[in-house]
């Protein structure tokens, strides 16, 4: 097993905070990209092409890493729906999602800076939220201000009190960065998260 510098490409604290979880030191870097969904272009090709541009941003600082680039989106009705930004957006948000099923892609990247080799997934996970009153929407949005989250909502907070069912093979999926998969990669590429 190797030894090897562990970056990762986000600046959100949530995802840092997942990293935290599997007690392994690591760095966190700025990938500083355009993350404009391209003209035609699916959820799924988005996330994955995100997650690598990422994470070969962060390599050009950081030559002989191991990288980790990570994208997310909301889905509903077909649509992407991004993150609100905005009080009014998030009301919005909710207000559509209420009764519905919101589909959440993950896409995840493990980028070897020393030879450019990469490992690439997408990972899915599902929300079926309960029927919530516009009281109930405005009263967790101003107790979680999930402003900067896409669906907005923070699931390991508050906003599960919003759901009805999740359906995914990792929960940490929807949070931002799927640590299962993510340990899967890392052990293919040497790195012992049991060391």
């Amino acid at each position: 097993m190797t030894t090897r510098n562990l970056i990762l490409g986000s600046t959100s604290p949530y995802r840092r905070e997942l990293m935290q979880r599997l007690h392994i030191a690591f760095n966190a870097a700025a990938p500083d990209i355009d993350e404009t969904r391209h003209d035609g272009e699916s959820a799924r090709d988005m996330v994955l092409r995100l997650s690598l541009e990422k994470a070969q941003a962060v390599a050009a600082q950081h030559p002989d890493a191991l990288i980790i680039g990570s994208d997310q989106c909301a889905i509903l009705h077909d649509q992407v729906i991004g993150k609100p930004g905005s009080h009014e957006n998030a009301v919005k948000q909710l207000q559509n999602s209420s009764a519905q099923t919101v589909a959440f892609l993950t896409g995840l990247c493990l980028y070897d800076s020393r030879d450019g080799s990469y490992q690439l997934d997408v990972v899915p996970f599902s929300v079926d939220f309960r029927e919530l009153t516009d009281e109930e929407i405005d009263r967790y949005l101003r107790k979680d201000q999930p402003y900067n989250c896409a669906g907005s909502f923070r699931s390991e907070s508050l906003g599960i009190t919003l759901f009805k069912r999740m359906y995914g093979d990792d929960p940490t999926a929807l949070m931002g960065l799927p640590l299962i998969r993510l340990s899967e990669m890392l052990k293919q590429a040497g790195v012992d998260l049991l060391g």
